[in-house]
């Protein structure tokens, strides 16, 4: 029996990144996310959540339903904001065997995650708000301006630095409910400063209910956002109808089908599809047109194609 040669090791991780490197002429994106600042995630976490305790307290000191439900935006927050903070420490790895495209969805999977936690967040001071308007609870207007005052510095601060990165639908969910809790206490301090002069204690759950509706449209983007990502949807900006009639006019295509283009991480477009063709020996020159046509007029770099020749009808 002839002895087989001895073969050189290779181990999983170091095959997995062989066979997801990118060469010459391959896409130029990296399929993990970079470029995200997680400390102003983890110092905004600590902050709110801090401060939202803080709030509470006080809103229930003052029975105050626009502190009480500041202080409920804040926790989300907290909780937004941790949600983010590890997608992207997620969304930071690179592909493995398990995980191909690498895991640059997390991030859209917290936005989507905190954008329905907000929603319900939103349909419990709505109803309520609504028990405050039958039944009205004193409430300590001084105390609910302080408070809320504080908490507007705080959320402008969160506000400003979360504002910074826009490429990512993940912070921008968080920022969301940073801009609520903004909304929340300028709401507050409004409703502090009427009762406190006037005594109208109505004040405090209409302007509760006025934020909450403010946050609803945003709210509702998000959530539409990042499902049409999650489902693979065509990105927004590319006109799916289009790219397939610019792609069927190149010289050499007698027909494009099974085409599919969606989004592997946020931000970068990828299309796969068949390309029927006549002469094969074409291909190298057709592929090079395609490739030219995608990346400059869709903005669409990671190009996968299957050539197919075409069956030749009789009389043509």
């Amino acid at each position: 029996m002839r002895e087989q040669p001895d073969m050189p090791e290779v181990s999983g991780v170091h095959r997995a990144s062989e066979l997801h490197a990118h060469r010459a002429g391959d896409a130029a994106h990296r399929h993990e996310l970079t470029g995200r600042n997680p400390k102003v995630l983890a110092v905004g976490a600590a902050l709110t959540l801090i401060f939202a305790a803080v709030e509470a307290f006080a809103g229930l000191l003052s029975n105050s339903l626009a502190l009480i439900s500041d202080a409920g935006h804040m926790l989300t927050d907290s909780a937004s904001l941790v949600f983010a903070l590890l997608a992207q420490f997620v969304a930071r790895r690179p592909p493995s065997p398990n995980n191909s495209f690498g895991l640059g969805r997390a991030e859209s999977l917290a936005a989507f995650i905190n954008a329905l936690a907000m929603l319900v967040l939103i349909g419990w001071i709505a109803v309520e708000a609504i028990s405050r308007f039958r039944a009205p609870l004193p409430v300590q207007g001084e105390t609910v301006f302080t408070v809320a005052a504080i908490g507007l510095l705080i959320n402008l601060a969160m506000a400003w630095l979360l504002s910074r990165d826009r490429n990512s639908v993940n912070t921008r969910a968080a920022l969301i409910h940073v801009i609520g809790d903004l909304l929340g206490s300028i709401a507050a301090i409004a409703a502090g400063v009427i009762i406190y002069f006037t005594g109208w204690l109505p004040i405090d759950p209409l302007l509760s209910i006025a934020v909450s509706l403010l946050l609803l449209k945003s709210t509702v983007g998000i959530l539409r956002e990042s499902y049409h990502f999650l489902m693979e949807g065509v990105p927004r900006h590319i006109d799916y109808l289009q790219v397939g009639a610019d792609l069927a006019a190149i010289d050499g295509v007698r027909s494009v089908h099974d085409l599919h283009v969606w989004e592997m991480t946020p931000g970068e477009p990828a299309l796969i599809g068949h390309v029927e063709i006549v002469h094969l020996e074409r291909w190298p020159d057709i592929l090079r047109d395609i490739r030219h046509v995608l990346l400059t007029r869709h903005h669409i770099d990671h190009v996968t194609l299957q050539p197919e020749l075409t069956r030749m009808v009789e009389g043509q």
